[in-house]
C-alpha cells in the first residue's frame, strides 16, 4: 500500500496543526484557564503543532491586546512541546509587520498570513505582499488560502514559484476547491516538495492525503484532536481503510456545524464547537466575539447528542 509523500528538509512541520479556539468569559475577554485546557488537551492527543490566531480563533474580531493574550497563552501552555504557528491576518502589510513583530518575541515557530482583503488586489500585489512579509522576518512564512473571506484564490502557480525560492515554507489551504489543491500538490511534487501543504478541509481530509496534503489543520480538531492524530497515522502507515472510518467517524461529528440552521458562517461553526467543547467540560462557555450571538440550549441539546454518539466523554476535572 502506499504512503504519504515522502518529507523533504523544507516540510518540517506536518501531522495535524489545529486552529486553535478562543474561549472567551461572559464578559467577553479571553478565557485563560479555558484556553490552558483546550490547548493541554490536544498536545494530550498528540496534535504535531497548533495555529494560533486564525479564523477559528476569531482573531479577526480582537484587539491587539487580545490577540497578545492568546498568542501568549497558547505558546506558554505550549512550551516547545509542540510549534506554535501564530496567524498575522491583516489587510495590509504594515498592519502584518505589526503582527510579526509580536509571534517574533512570543517565540512561535512561523508567521500565517492571507492574502491582502477588503481592498480590491490583483496578482502583482498578492505577490508583493508575501514577498513582503518573508523579506521584514526569519521566520517562515504560510500562505493561508481562504478565498471565502479574502475573496481572492491564491493559484498554484504562485505558490509553487514562492515556495521554489524560499519565500513560503507552506501553505494552508481553506479554499474548499479540491482541483485547484490537486494541482497544488501536483505542482508541488514536480517542483521538489518545497512546500508544506495542510488542508483546512475537515471532512475530506483522507481525499488531500491521497492527492498530496501533508497535514491538516482541522477545526474540528479542538473537539476531536484524537481522531485527526489516529487517521493521520493510519495515512502514514497506508492504511486507508482505517484513515476512510476515522473520516467517516469525524464527518458525522462535523454534522454539529449544521445543527444551527438559523446561523451561517463562524456563528455556526465557531459556535458549534465551543457549544460541544462547553458539552464536555473544556471550556466553561460558548460565547463568541461580538456581534456574533452565542447558540442555545437547543441547539447545545443536539449538539451533545452527536458528540455523544461520537464517542466523546466530558472531561474530568477536580
Amino acid at each position: 500500500m502506499s504512503t504519504l509523500p515522502e518529507r523533504t528538509p523544507m516540510t518540517t512541520l506536518t501531522g495535524v496543526v489545529p486552529p486553535v479556539l478562543t474561549p472567551l468569559t461572559a464578559e467577553g475577554e479571553v478565557d485563560r484557564p479555558s484556553l490552558e485546557r483546550l490547548v493541554t488537551r490536544m498536545i494530550e492527543a498528540g496534535v504535531d503543532g497548533l495555529f494560533a490566531l486564525g479564523s477559528s480563533s476569531e482573531t479577526v474580531y480582537f484587539d491587539d491586546l487580545r490577540r497578545t493574550q492568546v498568542l501568549e497563552t497558547i505558546s506558554g501552555v505550549a512550551a516547545g512541546q509542540v510549534p506554535v504557528l501564530a496567524g498575522v491576518i491583516e489587510p495590509q502589510l504594515d498592519r502584518v509587520l505589526t503582527q510579526v513583530r509580536v509571534a517574533e518575541r512570543v517565540g512561535a515557530a512561523g508567521v500565517v498570513a492571507t492574502a491582502p482583503f477588503y481592498a480590491v488586489t490583483g496578482p502583482d500585489e498578492v505577490e508583493a505582499h508575501f514577498r513582503g512579509i518573508a523579506a521584514a522576518t526569519d521566520l517562515p512564512v504560510w500562505a493561508y488560502d481562504i478565498p471565502v473571506c479574502t475573496h481572492y484564490k491564491l493559484g498554484p502557480e504562485l505558490l509553487v514559484r514562492l515556495g521554489s525560492e524560499g519565500v513560503l515554507a507552506g501553505v494552508k489551504d481553506s479554499s474548499g476547491d479540491d482541483v485547484s489543491f490537486r494541482r497544488l500538490a501536483m505542482q508541488n511534487r514536480a517542483a521538489g516538495e518545497r512546500l508544506t501543504l495542510l488542508t483546512g478541509h475537515e471532512v475530506v481530509v483522507d481525499g488531500s492525503y491521497l492527492a498530496g496534503a501533508h497535514g491538516s489543520v482541522p477545526g474540528l480538531g479542538n473537539v476531536e484532536p484524537a481522531g485527526y492524530v489516529r487517521m493521520d497515522r493510519a495515512a502514514r502507515a497506508g492504511d486507508w481503510a482505517a484513515v476512510r472510518a476515522e473520516q467517516d467517524r469525524l464527518a458525522a461529528l462535523f454534522e454539529i456545524v449544521f445543527v444551527p440552521r438559523d446561523k451561517v458562517g463562524p456563528a455556526a461553526g465557531i459556535g458549534a464547537f465551543k457549544t460541544a467543547l462547553r458539552h464536555l467540560g473544556v471550556i466553561d462557555t460558548n460565547v463568541v466575539a461580538r456581534p456574533m450571538v452565542a447558540l442555545g440550549d437547543e441547539h447545545a441539546r443536539r449538539i451533545a447528542e452527536i458528540c455523544e454518539a461520537a464517542g466523546l466523554e466530558p472531561l474530568a476535572r477536580a
